[in-house]
């Protein structure tokens, strides 16, 4: 009959079971589940999953008037016309004219042939979103509050249309074995609810302050950089070589210039020979003013542009050194966008890598260089650069970690948190109390016992 619906849970309350269940029931019995997430890391964790931009063709640079850039009669097409049901992972993290993009699109594609269809949201398909408004929103350049929560699903013209379901029990709580597990695992978890809903009482435009619990603090310390290293890989120079050592444990920060400075620290400390790769960039030639900026901004220029989802004009790796992809390569082998991998050799034109995190750890990958354009709207131009699509990842950013899980997690919090479910995200990664460690400072560059959280409540408006 079809139907909206929004599945809303924190993580370890069994969201990913309930996909898996939903998906393998309706699939045996021949008819056609299309199985997406919001992010590249969750959706290696559904059956068949693919990235939403991936599956749906949805434009980078969305706005309100964006459709999905397929047309009737194409593969793509008759396959969703086919299919019974679609469900939607980690859809908080998306502007909202994502969703709007693809309810257009099924409206036009379907209500070709069924007029009677074309009124209903998604052209009266069966559409099953799930995931967290506490965890991080979409990222809006330069966006103001209003703009973030303004750009949220819940904030669509499609929302009045949903059913809301809610799970509430942590499962992974449930699970505990030992009395004195399930006690450590219990005051963990009402501490994460506490940083989840921001329910500190003293709250002022959404900003509070979070009081750190003494075991989880990093006390002692003479650089602050070596102390959260410390902390998060200890031992490391004996163990840099060992890849169960490196694959479940993460530095997180907020701001990508402390990643880079952590990850520069921890290159340092592996003692293997360096290779350094140099990216050749160069500006587009189906850009209309190509013939102008070709003498106006030189490759020296375009080197030293630093942006999001587009690797540094200068990467330097060494062997046993983890790495992060930046787009997707190939999801049947679990290379997309936020896979862990570590290097196992480098050479000129391919670098080889064991993968580190999803069904497919410890496979063997090739990773070629790529021509990629960046898509972000700020920058006025179009350009090219063809280098290695990676990142080196002792550290990553929040928003990068976000659907991850790791076994020891460094927060390393020399810069505030600075937007919506930053700080739950990041204490919530971690699958025990034991594997997390926070450096945090205050205002005036010391140490503190406190951390800012950011909570927009004016987000949990209609979720009741």
């Amino acid at each position: 009959m079809g139907g909206f619906f929004f599945l809303y849970g924190f993580g370890g309350t069994g969201k990913t079971y309930i996909w898996k269940t939903l998906s393998a029931a309706i699939r045996s019995k021949g008819d056609v589940v299309l199985t997406v997430a919001s992010s590249g890391i969750a959706s290696l964790l559904l059956p068949g999953g693919q990235t939403a931009h991936s599956r749906f063709v949805i434009p980078l640079n969305i706005t309100e008037d964006s459709t999905c850039n397929l047309k009737q009669g194409t593969p793509l097409a008759h396959l969703l016309i086919k299919t019974k049901l679609i469900i939607w992972d980690e859809t908080p993290m998306m502007h909202k004219h994502c969703f709007e993009a693809l309810d257009k699109t099924l409206r036009d594609i379907i209500g070709y042939k069924d007029a009677t269809k074309s009124e209903l949201p998604f052209s009266g398909k069966t559409i099953v979103l799930g995931g967290d408004f506490r965890q991080i929103l979409p990222v809006i350049p330069k966006g103001s509050r209003q703009d973030i929560v303004h750009a949220t699903l819940n904030s669509s013209y499609l929302w009045p249309h949903y059913e809301l379901l809610t799970l509430t029990k942590n499962i992974r709580l449930q699970n505990s074995d030992a009395d004195t597990d399930l006690k450590e695992l219990q005051e963990f978890f009402d501490w994460i609810l506490v940083v989840r809903d921001g329910s500190i009482g003293n709250s002022f435009d959404g900003i509070d302050k979070v009081l750190i619990p003494k075991d989880l603090l990093i006390t002692e310390y003479t650089d602050p950089i070596a102390a959260i290293v410390k902390s998060t890989y200890p031992d490391f120079s004996t163990n840099c070589n060992d890849v169960g050592y490196l694959q479940q444990r993460v530095i997180l920060t907020p701001t990508l210039d402390m990643v880079e400075s952590i990850n520069q620290y921890m290159i340092s400390l592996n003692h293997n020979p360096e290779k350094s790769y140099l990216s050749s960039d160069k500006i587009c030639k189906s850009d209309h003013t190509y013939s102008a900026l070709e003498h106006v901004h030189t490759p020296d220029f375009l080197n030293t542009i630093k942006c999001f989802g587009v690797p540094n004009h200068s990467i330097t790796l060494k062997v046993r050194v983890p790495v992060m992809l930046l787009r997707n390569n190939d999801q049947t082998t679990g290379l997309c966008n936020g896979t862990r991998l570590i290097a196992t050799k480098l050479e000129n034109q391919v670098i080889e890598a064991k993968v580190l995190s999803g069904q497919m750890a410890g496979q063997k990958v090739f990773i070629p260089r790529m021509t990629l354009t960046p898509s972000d709207a700020r920058i006025p131009f179009k350009f090219q650069r063809r280098q290695f699509p990676i990142t080196v990842s002792f550290a990553m950013t929040i928003n990068k970690s976000q659907g991850q899980s790791l076994s020891h997690v460094g927060l390393f919090l020399k810069k505030p948190v600075f937007t919506h479910g930053q700080l739950y995200v990041a204490v919530s990664r971690v699958t025990s109390r034991k594997g997390l460690k926070i450096l945090s400072y205050n205002d005036d560059g010391q140490l503190t016992d406190e951390a800012i959280n950011v909570v927009y409540k004016k987000v949990f408006r209609n979720l009741l």
